[in-house]
């Protein structure tokens, strides 16, 4: 806002007492201080208020004066209530530094002009970031333009003060302003996550309000402007792979003008998105090209080939083919009408980014197809040195979901499920169809599991744990019931733990001495508990064969 602005506001109370040439000048923030030396706490263009507490004689107005043309004051008001009339000593130096003064009338408190300036200052502010939004939009939506979404979140922060982060609906961190402190906690990002997917599925517009501890959070939807022809029919279709844009601050009590300001954010940070997800195209035909060699039983070196030229796409630099995984996963809603594939291509594409990676572009060595209400991932590996003696790098089943169970459960909310599957590495072609079968497979058994979000991996394929989720559900609860209700039982009424008790006992191998170590028992206290469990189960441990009962009770109960 400008000084001319101010003096004609009749509310202020404002007098102008030298610098009419000046009232051009630009009020870009208000100060209020009376230390004889404030120039530390200011940045330029401010209009000062003073009380005049500093002035002890007239020989200390110049020096004042000096210092805040120094730091680049726009204009002093100085106030009449301590002093009654300014001093004309302080007229004087404002003059001959050329330094616009007005007098600030004695019934008028500085709270007053300072919420005027701060109101007028943001509101212009805001208007100038509008346009800055506008002008990134039209630049995005015509080609690449420098920075993405990350410049407009550094000019919210910047010029409205507003902390805000781009999200996935899984959690990770896309693109957030680097001007404003910290960045947001990986909890933080999930739980936020997982609010906006529920309010989304419960059919809440946005901006949804959300707490966490003693911080407000607005989650404003990024919605896609292109990813398809036709809009979408169904929530389902799009909840689980859609961003959000999380904004540390209450939206509820802004004006219509930030709220249109935030949404034209949301809108460029769609055209970004739609534009990675165009890149993504040659990587998804890749995938659907190799995937349909492989199901048609294609010989050996002609899915070679495809993947020689796949390779140099997602992992640039690499001479040759690296080793692959295959990870299989599978959307299923309760009803008609959603295809459930499409959807999994985008959550996929997703998961398989380590949660720790900050970015949107890291995703891009992924490639994955999808065949009906199935997604097909094709996940490389660099091959690994022959004196690598560590464990093999890969995707693995019981991490994969980790940290975004939380917020999937909420975006599926009671009526959808997602199950996943992974191989084994392989390190040819040939490896590749039993690859895709055995991610198959450990789908199903993630997909006998109760839950909402689980997956399996190759590992489980070989143990008894693929048997166990196939055991009809009577015959589990009847099994269990007859070897481990007895022992409940007593716990309930004894507080003996009996329970913990053994499956210590089975997880020491029946080692006597490292179990009561791990209990912190005396032998002879872990002598009587086993008696005890054997005497209310007509069982013994001693016996392989009732240790296995007790083992598969425990772990199917």
């Amino acid at each position: 806002m400008r000084l001319r602005a101010l003096l004609e506001t009749d509310a202020l109370g404002l007098k102008l007492l030298g610098g009419e040439d000046e009232l051009d000048r630009t009020v870009r923030g208000v100060m209020t201080t009376d230390l004889r030396d404030p120039s530390r706490y200011l940045a330029g263009g401010e209009l000062v208020l003073t009380g005049l507490a500093w002035r002890r004689d007239a020989d200390d107005s110049e020096p004042f004066v000096r210092i805040l043309v120094q730091a680049g004051v726009t204009a002093l008001a100085a106030g009449e209530a301590e002093l009654g009339d300014v001093p004309e000593d302080l007229v004087v130096a404002c003059a001959r530094h050329r330094l616009p003064l007005f007098a600030v009338h004695e019934s008028v408190a500085f709270a007053t002009i300072t919420e005027h300036v701060v109101r007028q200052v943001s509101g212009e502010r805001a208007g100038d970031l509008a346009a800055v939004v506008d002008r990134h939009r039209r630049m995005m939506t015509s080609g690449p333009a420098g920075g993405g979404p990350d410049v407009v979140l550094d000019l919210l922060g910047t010029d409205l003060d507003l902390r805000a982060w781009v999200l996935s609906p899984t959690g990770r961190l896309i693109a957030g302003s680097k001007a404003t402190g910290p960045a947001l906690p990986a909890e933080a990002c999930a739980r936020l996550a997982g609010e906006h997917l529920a309010a989304t599925r419960a059919g809440r517009r946005g901006p949804h309000r959300v707490v966490l501890g003693a911080t407000t959070y607005s989650l404003f939807p990024v919605r896609s402007t292109g990813r398809s022809p036709q809009p979408a029919r169904d929530v389902r279709e799009t909840v689980l792979a859609d961003w959000l844009l999380a904004v540390e601050a209450d939206a509820g009590d802004w004006p219509e003008e930030r709220l249109d300001l935030l949404y034209g954010v949301t809108q460029l940070i769609a055209v970004e998105r739609d534009r990675r997800d165009a890149a993504r195209t040659v990587r998804r035909r890749l995938a659907q090209e190799v995937l349909e060699l492989v199901q048609a039983g294609a010989a050996p070196a002609e899915i070679a080939a495809r993947l020689r030229v796949a390779a140099p796409v997602l992992l640039p630099g690499l001479g040759s083919a690296p080793h692959w995984q295959v990870v299989v996963a599978r959307v299923d809603w309760e009803g008609e009408g959603v295809e459930g594939g499409p959807v999994a291509q985008a959550l996929l594409e997703e998961v398989l980014v380590d949660p720790a990676v900050a970015g949107p572009e890291h995703s891009d060595r992924i490639a994955v197809a999808h065949t009906g209400d199935e997604a097909i991932a094709l996940v490389p590996l660099p091959a690994v040195p022959t004196e690598h003696d560590g464990p093999e790098p890969g995707v693995l089943a019981d991490t994969l979901l980790a940290s975004v169970r939380e917020p999937l459960t909420a975006g599926l909310d009671g009526d959808g499920r997602l199950t996943l599957g992974v191989s084994a590495a392989v390190h040819s072609a040939e490896g590749l169809r039993g690859a895709l079968e055995e991610a198959r497979h450990a789908r199903r058994v993630a997909a006998a599991r109760p839950g909402r979000v689980c997956a399996a991996g190759h590992q489980e394929l070989a143990s008894h744990v693929l048997l166990l989720p196939f055991v009809p559900d009577d015959v589990r609860r009847a099994f269990t019931a007859r070897l481990l209700d007895p022992l409940r039982d007593y716990d309930r009424r004894h507080r003996a733990e009996l329970i913990p008790t053994l499956e210590a006992f089975l997880d020491c191998d029946g080692s006597w001495t490292r179990c009561a170590t791990r209990l912190h028992l005396h032998v002879n206290t872990l002598r009587y508990r086993v008696g005890r469990i054997e005497q209310l189960t007509s069982r013994d441990l001693s016996r392989l064969e009732d240790k296995l009962d007790f083992f598969l009770a425990l772990r199917m109960s």
